[in-house]
C-alpha cells in the first residue's frame, strides 16, 4: 500500500471514531438513564412527580388491598345440625305395633320412606299423617308431630325422622381446590374452613390463595390463610353458598439492569422492593446503577397528596419513587418500601455500562479497519 492509500485509511479510521463518539446517545441499552427520567419530572415541565424514598414516603405508601368478609357474612350465625330447611331432605322410617298396620305390607312392621323433599313453603306429606310443617323444626320435633299424628290411627307407632343431604343444605366448590364439587352442610362442615378441608384443600400455595364467597347477590373475599390467623373469618355457611379459590392476581413488572426482565406474579401477600428485586436475579453485576432504583405507579390522589404534601391533587397522578441502594440506610429502605399491583420496577445502567459500550463499539470498528488494511497489504493493493 502507498504512503497516500494509508493515509486514506487513516483518515477513514478517524472518521469512524469521531462519529461513534457522536452517536454514543444511540448505542443499544436497556432504556433511560437517570437523567432522562428526571427530564420527565413535573419539576422540569413533565408529567410525573419524582420523589426520593423516605420513611414518611414509606409509610404513606404502605398500602395493602384490605380483604375480609362484610358484617352480613360475619353476623351469620351457624346453622344448626338439626335445624330442618326449605329444600332439605329427609329419611323416615315407620314402625307399627300391629301385623297389618296403615303403611306397612303384611308381615312386615316397619315402613321406609326415602328423600321425602322439604317443599319451598317448608312443609312434608306423610300418609295419614297429612301436610307437616318441617322447616324450622329439628328432626325430633318432627317425629314427635308425626307420632301423635299416627298415634290416632295405630297403636304405639314409633317414627324416626332422619336429616340427610338436600338442595338447601348444599354448597358448591369451585376453582383451585383438590375436591371440586357440590358438598353438604353437615355437623362436620358447617363452617368454611371445615368445608374447604372436606374438599381437600387449596391446590395452590397458600400464601397466595384468596376464597370468595358468593350468598345470593352478595359476595366477599378473604386470604385462605387469614382464616386461621382471625378466627372470626372462619364464618358459617348457608345452603347455596358458592365458594371460589383462585390464586392472587397481582403482579409487578421488572424493567432494566435486573437479572430478569418479565412481569412477575406476588407470591406473598406482602412484597417489599427488595423482595420484588430478589425474585427477579437481583441489580445485574457491572452493569446496573445501584443510586438509580426506580418504582412507577399511578398512585390514588389520597396518597399522592399525604407524600407530597399537598392537598390540591385530584385524581391519579404518576409517581417515580427513587431509591439510592447505596446510602448507608437505602437497603433498609428498600425492605420497607411495600411493592403494590401493577409497579413497574426499572433499574438504569450505571455509566460506566454505556461507557464500556462505546469503548467496545470504538475498538471493534478500529479491529475491522485494521483487517482491511491489513488484507490489502496482503494483497499489495
Amino acid at each position: 500500500m502507498n504512503s497516500q492509500s494509508k493515509r486514506w485509511a487513516k483518515s477513514v479510521a478517524l472518521f469512524v471514531v469521531v462519529a461513534m463518539v457522536a452517536s454514543c446517545g444511540t448505542l443499544p441499552r436497556v432504556g433511560p438513564n437517570k437523567k432522562e427520567i428526571y427530564a420527565g419530572s413535573v419539576q422540569k415541565s413533565g408529567d410525573a412527580f419524582v420523589v426520593s424514598v423516605n420513611d414518611r414516603v414509606t409509610r404513606a405508601t404502605a398500602v395493602q388491598p384490605a380483604l375480609g368478609f362484610s358484617d352480613s357474612f360475619l353476623r351469620a350465625g351457624s346453622i344448626g345440625a338439626d335445624t330442618i330447611r326449605p329444600g332439605d331432605t329427609l329419611g323416615l322410617t315407620i314402625w307399627e305395633n300391629v301385623d297389618d298396620g296403615l303403611l306397612a305390607g303384611e308381615a312386615q312392621s316397619q315402613t321406609v320412606l326415602e328423600e321425602v323433599q322439604v317443599d319451598g313453603a317448608g312443609f312434608i306429606f306423610v300418609p295419614y299423617a297429612g301436610r307437616i310443617r318441617a322447616a324450622g323444626n329439628s328432626p325430633e320435633a318432627i317425629r314427635r308431630i308425626i307420632t301423635a299424628k299416627l298415634d290416632e290411627q295405630t297403636p304405639d307407632p314409633q317414627v324416626e325422622v332422619r336429616r340427610l343431604a338436600g338442595n338447601g343444605s348444599t354448597v358448591s366448590l369451585v376453582g383451585a381446590v383438590n375436591g371440586q364439587g357440590v358438598y353438604p352442610i353437615e355437623q362436620p362442615t358447617r363452617r368454611l374452613s371445615a368445608m374447604l378441608a372436606a374438599a381437600g384443600g387449596v391446590a395452590i400455595p397458600p400464601e397466595v390463595a384468596q376464597v370468595t364467597v358468593i350468598r345470593g347477590e352478595h359476595q366477599s373475599k378473604v386470604w385462605f390463610q387469614d382464616l386461621f390467623k382471625n378466627p372470626e373469618f372462619d364464618i358459617a355457611l348457608r345452603g347455596g353458598d358458592r365458594i371460589l379459590v383462585e390464586q392472587d392476581t397481582r403482579a409487578f413488572t421488572a424493567l432494566g439492569a435486573t437479572g430478569s426482565q418479565a412481569r412477575v406474579t406476588f407470591e406473598t401477600q406482602t412484597l417489599s422492593a427488595v423482595e420484588a428485586i430478589a425474585t427477579v436475579g437481583g441489580l445485574t453485576a457491572g452493569a446496573a446503577d445501584p443510586t438509580g432504583v426506580f418504582i412507577m405507579r399511578n398512585e390514588p390522589a389520597e396518597i399522592a397528596n399525604q407524600v407530597l404534601g399537598r392537598d390540591d391533587l385530584i385524581g391519579a397522578q404518576r409517581l417515580v419513587y427513587v431509591l439510592d441502594l447505596t446510602q448507608p440506610n437505602g437497603m433498609f429502605m428498600a425492605r420497607d418500601f411495600a411493592i403494590r399491583d401493577d409497579d413497574t420496577i426499572y433499574v438504569t445502567e450505571a455509566p460506566f455500562a454505556q461507557w464500556s459500550k462505546v469503548i467496545s463499539a470504538l475498538t471493534g470498528t478500529l479491529g475491522a479497519v485494521g483487517s482491511v488494511s491489513t488484507a490489502e497489504d496482503t494483497l499489495g493493493l
